[in-house]
C-alpha cells in the first residue's frame, strides 16, 4: 500500500458517483443532495473539494490522523507491562481496568480490550447465538425469593484446600451471602441459611436444586409400599420457618445463581490470588470484608419495591431449628441411640409419657445434641461405655461363672425292684390276687 493512500468505502463511492453526476451538470445540486441525505450547502463543498482534490476529496480530512486525545504510548507500554505479569494472568478487561485504576493508570475497558487483544493478553468469547431459555423478570421486592446453591471450584489455585461456595442470592437486588466450606453438608448449608435469616430475616421463598441436602428420594417400589419418603432436615428447617422451598428441575431454571458462580470464578478467585489468600478462614475473611463490599457497589440493583418482604425471625429458636434431626425411640431405662452412641435423659427432666416413645433428636450446630419432645427441649448426655471405666486391654469383670452341669447317668432299677423279682413269682402273686378278687365276689 502506497505512502497516504485511503481506501474508499461504499459510502464514499457513492457520494463520488453523485458528486461527479453534479459535475458533469447531470444532476442538480438540489436532487443530490435528496439522494445523500446532506444539505444543499454540504454537497457544494464536496463538489469544490472534488474539483481540487479529485476524488479524495469525499474523505474527511481526520481519517488516518492521529487523534489529539490519543493515550500516550509510555502509558499502554505501562499498562501492558503490568498485566503480563503471573498475578494477573486471565484478567478480563473490566476487572484489568479496575486494577489499573488502583495503580493510578485510567484506562476505559474498551481500549484495554484492544491494548489486550493485541498483546495477546486477551482472547474474546465465541457468544452462543441460540438461547433457549426466556429471560425471566427480577421480583419486585428485596427477599420475595431468595436462592441457594454450592459450587465446587479450586477457588485458591492449588495454594491450599480445594474449596466449595455455598452462596444465597436475592432475586430482586442481587444481594449475596456466602461461607467457603470444605465439604457441602447438611449443616453448612443450616449455617448459610442462619448468616441470612441473622441478617435479613425470613424470606419469602427460598429457590434450590434437587440435591439430597434438600429433597431425599426414593424409587417408586418402596414409596409405594412405604409411602413417600421423609422430608430432609433442612425441608423440615423450612417447614418450621414457614419458608415456601421451591426446587428447580435444570441449572436453567435458578440461572441467575449460576451467573454469579461464573462472575465470582472469574473475579473472585483472581483478587484472592492478588491478596494471597491460602486457607478456608483467610477466604472467607476476605469475601466478607474486602470482597463484598466492593460486589455491593457495583453489581446490586434497587428493587421496584422499596418495601422489604422479609419477616422476622427473633420469636424462633434458631439454635434448635437450624438443626439436624432424627427420629428415634427411647427405651425403658430413658436412652437412645444416635449415630453409634448412647445418649440418656437427665433423671431431673424426665417427663411423663417419655418412655417407651418416639421423639425427634436435635444435632445442633454446636455438636450438642438435643431431645424434642412436645414442647420441650431436653440436652442429653451421652453415656459413657463400659469399655471407658477399665484399663485398657482388660476385660471387664462378668457375673460370678454358673457351675457346669454334670450329664445325667444312666438310672438302674434296685435289685429289690419289683421288675427284678422273678417273673413265676409275680404271676403267681397276680394269681392270688385274681382268686381273692372271686372268693369277695363270692360273699356277696
Amino acid at each position: 500500500m502506497q505512502e497516504g493512500f485511503l481506501a474508499l468505502t461504499q459510502r464514499d463511492r457513492d457520494r463520488l458517483t453523485e458528486l461527479r453526476a453534479v459535475i458533469r451538470g447531470d444532476l442538480r445540486v438540489g436532487q443530490a443532495a435528496r439522494r445523500l441525505g446532506l444539505s444543499p450547502r454540504q454537497v457544494r463543498r464536496l463538489v469544490r473539494k472534488v474539483r481540487l482534490e479529485g476524488d479524495r476529496g469525499v474523505i474527511h480530512g481526520l481519517r488516518g490522523r492521529r487523534s489529539n486525545r490519543r493515550i500516550p504510548e509510555p502509558v499502554r507500554e505501562r499498562a501492558i507491562g503490568f498485566l503480563s505479569q503471573g498475578t494477573y494472568h486471565g484478567f478480563g478487561p473490566t476487572l484489568a481496568s479496575e486494577h489499573l485504576g488502583r495503580h493510578g493508570i485510567e484506562v476505559s475497558p474498551e481500549t484495554l480490550r484492544k491494548w489486550m487483544s493485541q498483546a495477546g493478553l486477551w482472547r474474546p468469547r465465541r457468544q452462543k447465538v441460540e438461547r433457549i431459555h426466556t429471560w425471566r423478570e427480577r421480583r419486585a421486592a428485596f427477599g420475595e425469593l431468595v436462592l441457594m446453591d454450592s459450587s465446587d471450584h479450586d477457588w485458591l489455585e492449588g495454594r491450599g484446600p480445594r474449596l466449595s461456595l455455598v452462596a444465597m442470592i436475592d432475586y430482586a437486588t442481587d444481594e449475596l451471602v456466602g461461607r467457603f466450606v470444605e465439604h457441602d453438608t447438611t449443616e453448612e448449608n443450616l449455617r448459610t441459611l442462619g448468616a441470612w435469616l441473622v441478617k435479613y430475616g425470613r424470606p419469602g421463598a427460598l429457590y434450590t436444586d434437587r440435591h439430597s441436602i434438600f429433597l431425599k428420594t426414593q424409587p417408586h417400589s418402596t414409596e409405594e409400599v412405604h409411602g413417600p419418603a421423609r422430608p430432609t432436615s433442612f425441608a423440615q428447617c423450612l417447614e418450621e420457618l414457614s419458608i415456601e422451598w421451591i426446587a428447580a428441575y435444570s441449572p436453567q431454571a435458578k440461572g441467575r445463581v449460576e451467573r454469579l458462580f461464573e462472575t465470582l470464578q472469574d473475579r473472585l478467585v483472581k483478587e484472592m490470588r492478588v491478596a494471597g489468600v491460602c486457607t478456608a478462614e483467610q477466604a472467607n475473611q476476605f469475601l466478607n470484608q474486602v470482597f463484598l463490599p466492593q460486589y455491593r457497589e457495583r453489581f446490586t440493583h434497587l428493587p421496584r419495591e422499596s418495601r422489604d418482604a422479609h419477616r422476622s425471625a427473633k420469636r424462633f429458636d434458631l439454635d434448635s431449628v437450624l438443626a439436624r434431626r432424627d427420629s428415634r425411640l427411647v427405651t425403658a431405662d430413658y436412652t437412645l441411640s444416635l449415630d453409634g452412641r448412647r445418649w440418656a435423659v437427665p433423671r431431673q427432666q424426665v417427663l411423663p409419657g417419655l418412655r417407651l416413645s418416639r421423639v425427634l433428636v436435635e444435632t445442633r450446630l454446636d455438636g450438642s445434641v438435643w431431645l424434642r419432645f412436645k414442647q420441650h427441649r431436653i440436652r442429653l448426655t451421652p453415656v459413657a461405655p463400659a469399655a471407658a471405666a477399665r484399663p485398657s486391654g482388660l476385660r471387664p469383670p462378668g457375673p460370678a461363672a454358673k457351675p457346669k452341669a454334670q450329664p445325667k447317668k444312666k438310672w438302674h432299677p434296685p435289685k429289690d425292684h419289683p421288675w427284678r423279682r422273678p417273673i413265676l413269682a409275680s404271676l403267681a402273686r397276680r394269681t392270688l390276687l385274681l382268686c381273692g378278687k372271686a372268693d369277695i365276689s363270692t360273699l356277696r
